[in-house]
């Protein structure tokens, strides 16, 4: 079983890597695969209360393994054996990055196609273009509305796009799951703060997705988030545990 200094030497060989998140959270992904699943849930323990401790290399290296589980879990053998085996444990705060279940809110997604016909009426060859190119700020404010999730990442690479435009599109409501989890998954907007704070908060995101957010949050989101009642009762629930701490695994 990794001690909490063993996830120390982890954590720093992957903070020094570069080549940019896409590497790191291959890197993360290798790192979980070439062990089983109880040496794995226990290395994710020790990441996530090194992050707790605000130790900067591991709140860095920790958004790399949550990225990991969510993108990279075809890579990682017993990777669906992870949240049982966590509950068994009882080592929480990993069995939470497990958790599936329906958002809070849904919006019905022939309303959103609707609105989506309503307010761009090019074909969706045209949009995704003009999405990813435009350099007009109305227009790719307009764009950036859309459900279609395939309009939507082609925005996200948009160099015009700024941080309080992706604000708006991941604090948006009411809003399709998809147009949220393309902005969860773009190397260049979820690493910053404002992004996931606003994601996390949106009760028409998929908690599956928001649990994986939250143990990125600092002390006050947390308290903040777990007296939320508009989010779902599992960011809530995984908020106030991670603010009252698990009880120690290994050795420190």
């Amino acid at each position: 079983m990794p001690s909490r200094e063993e996830a120390r030497v982890v954590v720093r060989r992957l903070h020094v890597l570069s080549g940019g998140a896409e590497i790191v959270r291959k890197a993360a992904a290798r790192e979980l695969a070439r062990r089983d699943p109880l040496d794995a849930n226990e290395l994710l323990h020790h990441v996530i209360f090194l992050a707790r401790s605000a130790w900067e290399p591991a709140t860095c290296v920790l958004s790399a393994f949550v990225a990991a589980l969510g993108r990279e879990a075809a890579s990682i053998p017993y990777a669906d054996s992870m949240r049982r085996m966590a509950e068994v444990q009882s080592l929480e705060s990993v069995a939470d990055l497990f958790e599936t279940a329906p958002a809070q809110k849904e919006f019905d997604e022939g309303a959103a196609a609707k609105a989506d016909a309503k307010l761009l009426t090019q074909s969706l060859g045209h949009l995704k273009q003009q999405a990813r190119l435009t350099r007009d700020p109305d227009m790719l404010a307009r764009l950036v509305t859309a459900s279609n999730p395939a309009v939507v990442r082609n925005a996200l690479l948009n160099p015009r796009l700024t941080e309080p435009l992706v604000v708006r599109m991941a604090a948006r409501r009411p809003a399709r799951p998809e147009p949220l989890v393309e902005i969860w998954q773009s190397p260049r907007w979820s690493s910053r703060h404002g992004v996931r704070r606003a994601l996390v908060f949106n009760p028409y995101l998929p908690p599956e997705v928001g649990v994986k957010i939250v143990p990125l949050l600092n002390g006050s989101d947390l308290a903040e988030l777990a007296g939320d009642t508009s989010v779902h009762p599992s960011l809530r629930e995984q908020a106030a545990r991670l603010l009252a701490g698990d009880a120690p695994v290994g050795s420190s």
